[in-house]
């Protein structure tokens, strides 16, 4: 049987948050079965917990934020992706601020404080959403869609007209699993232009960015001096988004997702017409761990 993970022991790290700027605590623990993923306000009284579901996404500019009852946890998309890479099912997400730490704006950093953890298997089933006929939601020219298939495949296409980005790098395509996410997405950091920067500032946004948490662009290319870690950076960005925004359905999602200069409000989106149609998924687990169509991390 293929079995419900958590980790072993509670992991501790810090760093700042994008848009807050604030100096952020986040604590990973491990959690009960059938509990899912928790985030939890410590910095208030009495502390709040908000779960990680679809339904709670009320704020989708930039960044996903999970909104209840005027608590907010923001910027969710990169640790999400994290955990789902390595089919942890249960964990509560201890942060003193109303948003998760950026760290290098990629969700390595995150791979590696949970693996810190050690992942524990739980008794009992791992449960997946396998998509049962094509669901897609359309703002404008911007597309995001399922279809039933036999695994997890990605692929999405941005469309930037800027030196930076390359046509034939604007364009990605992976088969989803614990390797092919660490190897290569998990390192592909957020990006900005440096001409928006003054406009997000004065708007309470962007306050904690920096060069050293993500990509930044100006009228002629890529400031960072170290450059990009993958060619088609940018676009691998964007389907670790995806990955981390896709996870809030609540459980790991067998299907393929197409997607053009799709966002987190489309991504979302997307949750919301799934779940608002019984007919186009169902709930399955797996007897035998090797008729999973999702490699996942072995749990020694």
């Amino acid at each position: 049987m293929l079995k419900q993970r958590t980790l072993k022991r509670v992991v501790r790290a810090s760093g700042i948050g994008l848009h807050s700027g604030q100096k952020v605590m986040i604590n990973f623990v491990p959690h009960t079965v059938d509990s899912g993923i928790v985030f939890r306000r410590i910095d208030l009284d009495p502390i709040v917990d908000l779960p990680a579901d679809a339904m709670l996404i009320q704020e989708a500019f930039m960044c996903s934020n999970l909104i209840q009852d005027n608590t907010k946890v923001g910027t969710i998309e990169h640790v999400m992706s994290a955990i789902a890479a390595l089919g942890i099912d249960n964990l509560i997400i201890e942060v003193s601020a109303s948003e998760v730490p950026i760290m290098d704006g990629s969700a390595g950093p995150f791979i590696y404080l949970l693996m810190q953890g050690e992942l524990v298997e739980q008794e009992a089933p791992k449960k997946f959403i396998r998509i049962l006929k094509p669901v897609e939601a359309l703002i404008d020219d911007k597309t995001a869609k399922f279809t039933p298939h036999a695994g997890f495949q990605l692929n999405f296409t941005i469309d930037f007209n800027h030196p930076a980005f390359a046509k034939e790098y604007q364009s990605a395509t992976i088969d989803f699993s614990t390797e092919t996410f660490v190897y290569e997405v998990s390192d592909a950091r957020t990006f900005g232009f440096m001409k928006d920067l003054d406009f997000l500032k004065a708007n309470n946004l962007a306050l904690g960015a920096s060069l050293d948490n993500a990509i930044g662009l100006d009228e002629n290319g890529v400031v960072n001096e170290e450059g990009l870690r993958y060619n088609d950076e940018f676009v691998r960005h964007k389907i670790l988004d995806a990955v981390g925004d896709l996870y809030l359905l609540g459980y790991q999602i067998i299907a393929k997702f197409d997607a053009c200069k799709s966002g987190h409000a489309l991504n979302n989106q997307l949750l919301r017409n799934v779940k608002s149609d019984p007919s186009s998924y169902e709930i399955v687990t797996f007897d035998d761990l090797h008729k999973c169509p999702i490699p996942y991390v072995a749990v020694s």
